[in-house]
């Protein structure tokens, strides 16, 4: 039932927030939100301050992806609004659930030049759910109300309200409404039926499962569908760890050899981008189960595409009662190939080498992290190898910054992840060009006594470009950074601790005393310049 409450603006909105679930507010400091910070003093409402913008939304969207439910960035107006529109355009392409609250120059005096005078919402729109200004005190409860709704609404993702300065100062009554129902869509029953019958009676099946199994809720509807009908899964995104690595049918290094003879994929929860070479599969037949209408792609021609609750439409699958192929050889071969790629996936991870080989430092991290240590990858090369040799235990625990591939997520989603769990370990792994784009809030961490674990490789170059540029024109430029630089002294800098490490036998100490220190604390690890990631070019 809606109530009725006396505040100034920040009130208003701190109470439709909070019916909505949210706990906390992540944001740096601006007079045009104080009301927000008001509200949110007066009633304990979790404060977490950053020294970028951008942080204050990779954090927001830390717990949106985490918790499954709205993460919150309050930020001030104009600039505070433009830092944070990279970090709303990767929760944009992430279909992360959360509500960016912007400051706005005073109505009553648009047009004059008041301080940090923008119109933000054209800014925000194409990468929102849900954008507008909020034009009076008493409608400021509803409008929140209604970005939640839209945030929550699948497809998921960020909505946006700004909020003049006089809308947010002034006192009224207004009343609170109850949070929204979140709409669910019912997929098309035939369509669903199709799918079923076409993974059933394939010859070579495969599936592979994404973030909107997670975001869904939909993990024990894939581990049935995936035991009913005998598929083998592999995973992306924070879709991985939905089937543990010991599962029969999990998978996750023979990618090759299925993507190669699958005569069926079935691609759960994610889109057919670049990570899925497009969602070309050669002859085999497509099915893309998504979340939305709107999730399905239009560059290719499924067999079929089921659009709706996916965990309704994955239980579906697996009471599937039709004819069925026996997938046994099938997956039996796969498992030779996996199995096959995890033996030389150890030689590298063992290797003793000078200099260290990022296969190494990931060895080094399987032995030490906890079965439900959130993981969190900020960089491009050396990440690039954290997808290799890194296999989550349990699904939520892993965060990439997503097919944007903005880097700067690092301290942001470590300061959300440290949030939502106070007592697992958390562990940034991060290359030494993405360094440069956040480690400065190393210094909110600290201050705000939020310990971390960042795992630095350190090569001295950007690798995802000098590389590939190299190949490309026998030279490269704009690709080197300093060799050996001491990320660990910036981090005791701000008031914490790490230590660099050039020896591989030293990793697995150094990593333990990381975890310990009670404190941010950066290893800083010398990794081998001549060690690429090997790829193909998916830019176009």
């Amino acid at each position: 039932m809606a109530e009725t409450i006396e505040g100034h603006g920040g009130d208003l909105a701190l109470a439709a927030l909070r019916a909505y679930g949210v706990t906390e507010m992540f944001t740096l400091s601006g007079g045009h939100v104080f009301p927000l910070y008001d509200a949110a003093h007066r009633a304990g409402f979790g404060i977490f301050d950053v020294r970028h913008e951008q942080s204050a939304v990779f954090a927001a969207e830390a717990v949106a992806k985490l918790q499954r439910r709205p993460g919150l960035a309050v930020l001030t107006a104009g600039p505070g609004v433009t830092n944070g529109v990279s970090a709303l355009t990767s929760a944009h392409f992430n279909g992360s659930p959360m509500l960016v609250l912007g400051g706005r120059a005073p109505a009553f005096r648009w047009g004059a030049g008041s301080l940090q005078e923008i119109d933000h919402v054209p800014l925000v729109a194409p990468v929102t759910k849900h954008a507008a200004t909020v034009a009076d005190t008493a409608a400021v409860p509803a409008e929140v109300a209604a970005a939640l709704t839209a945030a929550l609404t699948p497809h998921r993702g960020p909505a946006f309200l700004d909020l003049p300065l006089e809308v947010l100062f002034s006192s009224v009554d207004a009343s609170v409404p109850d949070a929204a129902p979140v709409p669910r869509i019912e997929a098309d029953p035939d369509e669903v039926s199709r799918a079923a019958a076409l993974i059933a009676q394939a010859q070579r099946p495969v599936m592979i499962a994404g973030s909107d199994v997670w975001a869904g809720d939909a993990v024990e509807a894939l581990r049935a569908a995936a035991e009913a009908l005998q598929v083998p899964v592999f995973t992306n995104g924070m879709g991985r760890g939905a089937l543990p690595p010991g599962h029969p049918l999990a998978f996750a290094r023979a990618r090759r050899a299925a993507f190669d003879e699958a005569d069926v994929v079935v691609v759960v929860g994610t889109p057919l981008d670049f990570r899925l070479g497009f969602g070309e599969f050669g002859a085999a037949q497509v099915v893309h189960i998504v979340d939305a209408p709107g999730q399905r792609a239009t560059h290719v021609a499924a067999a079929v595409s089921p659009a709706g609750d996916p965990r309704a439409i994955l239980t579906a699958l697996a009471g599937h009662t039709g004819p069925a192929a026996d997938h046994g050889d099938w997956i039996a071969g796969l498992r030779s190939a996996e199995d096959a790629a995890k033996a030389r996936d150890r030689e590298a991870m063992a290797a003793d080498t000078d200099p260290i080989k990022p296969a190494r430092v990931y060895g080094e991290l399987r032995r030490i992290l906890a079965p439900d240590a959130v993981t969190i990858g900020d960089g491009g090369d050396f990440v690039s190898y954290a997808g290799r040799y890194l296999e989550p235990a349990q699904p939520g625990t892993w965060l990439d910054p997503g097919p944007y591939g903005c880097l700067g997520t690092g301290m942001g989603y470590a300061m959300g992840a440290r949030v939502t769990y106070p007592d697992r370990q958390i562990c940034v792994l991060m290359g030494d060009g993405a360094a440069g784009f956040s480690l400065m809030d190393v210094e909110s961490l600290v201050r705000q006594k939020l310990p971390v674990v960042i795992v630095v490789g350190n090569n001295g170059i950007w690798g995802l470009e000098k590389h590939p540029m190299r190949a490309m024109y026998g030279y490269d430029v704009a690709a080197d950074l300093q060799p050996g630089l001491r990320y660990d002294d910036v981090v005791r800098a701000l008031g914490g601790a790490g230590e660099t490490v050039e020896k591989a036998a030293d990793l697995g100490p150094a990593l333990a005393r990381g975890f310990d220190a009670g404190a941010p604390y950066l290893v800083n690890v010398l990794t081998d310049p001549t060690d690429a990631y090997p790829r193909s070019s998916n830019l176009a």
